[in-house]
């Protein structure tokens, strides 16, 4: 409950921040040219050594407590300072503690917003109650912040309009966390990030929301995502580790949604994750498991030749499994 002598503010923004000096003056400017003003930004710095804390205290003042109080929920910027690097997902979960806002935001420090952004989301959760998060259309940008295009990351910018998008999340990763807006309700229900993965930790929990609510969707390139050397993307064994508990994980959950989706559709999707399992146990050196994910893959949809394929290759070494991929 609000305390009503008290100024909620209605969207809290978690922007995170993390030894990108070069590319946080510009992503602030995007936050305070939004078209819709009633926010709080929560900045979360996660132990940057680049001059980042030095120009937050400059831009924003001094930090607040570490443990938040109950009462105080008010607009503008405030700055949070971890005392150790603690990862992407625990520094989000403390910004959750911090938020006041009836819908949280995610921005990465080396993204930009466009000026309509959240005016665009909140128009949509306001007309959609059974949305429990919105995401946008966007661009990916170099560190130059020009246009990039095609798949500098190996995917495309996601674009998943507004239906049931489970089993589009249950295939890859469909939602850029800059690009989200969510009621807090969803966090209050389901819990907050899984702070045990590195990098797939958005994923996981967009994919948890997707199970309870629908997930809206603007079409407007309104979220500019920066591509630059040090995306965590680029860390693949750790990603692979991610991979690894996130496709365990989804496994575990799949036979709740008998009766959700068409089953042609829904075997289809069972089998992809099956294969991704496979291949992520393999490159993990599990080829042992690898085999017995892709058989799983195969009982689904038999005529599967990737899974076929990538099944003989288990037996080969695993430089030479990866190079085949």
């Amino acid at each position: 409950m609000h305390d009503h002598n008290v100024y909620v503010p209605r969207v809290s923004i978690l922007l995170t921040c993390y030894n990108h000096i070069k590319y946080l003056p510009d992503c602030v400017a995007g936050v305070r040219s939004q078209t819709f003003q009633d926010f709080e930004v929560i900045v979360l710095d996660d132990g940057s050594t680049d001059g980042t804390r030095e120009w937050l205290v400059r831009e924003f003042g001094e930090p607040s407590p570490p443990t938040p109080s109950p009462s105080e929920g008010r607009g503008g910027f405030r700055i949070v300072f971890n005392k150790e690097n603690l990862g992407t997902y625990a520094t989000l979960n403390v910004g959750l503690k911090h938020a006041t806002g009836d819908f949280v935001a995610v921005l990465n420090d080396d993204d930009l917003w466009a000026p309509t952004k959240l005016e665009r989301q909140l128009d949509l959760l306001d007309k959609n109650p059974n949305v429990g998060l919105v995401h946008t259309d966007g661009e990916f940008m170099d560190g130059e912040g020009k246009k990039v295009e095609g798949s500098p990351l190996g995917f495309e910018f996601p674009r998943t309009e507004t239906v049931d998008v489970l089993l589009a999340l249950l295939y890859a990763n469909k939602i850029i966390a800059s690009a989200v807006l969510v009621r807090r309700k969803c966090f209050d229900e389901l819990g907050g990030f899984n702070e045990k993965y590195f990098g797939s930790g958005d994923w996981e929990m967009w994919y948890r929301i997707a199970e309870k609510f629908e997930i809206g969707y603007v079409a407007d390139p309104l979220t500019f995502y920066r591509v630059h050397g040090a995306n965590a993307s680029h860390k693949l064994d750790r990603i692979w580790r991610d991979d690894q508990m996130l496709r365990e994980w989804i496994s575990s959950r799949t036979s709740s949604y008998v009766g959700r989706f068409p089953e042609a559709e829904f075997k289809q999707a069972e089998s992809h994750n099956w294969a991704c399992l496979g291949t992520v146990r393999t490159l993990n050196g599990d080829p042992k498991g690898g085999r017995e994910a892709y058989r799983r893959s195969l009982a689904l949809e038999p005529g599967r030749m990737k899974s076929r394929l990538r099944w003989l290759a288990t037996w080969l070494p695993r430089p030479l499994f990866r190079k085949l991929l």
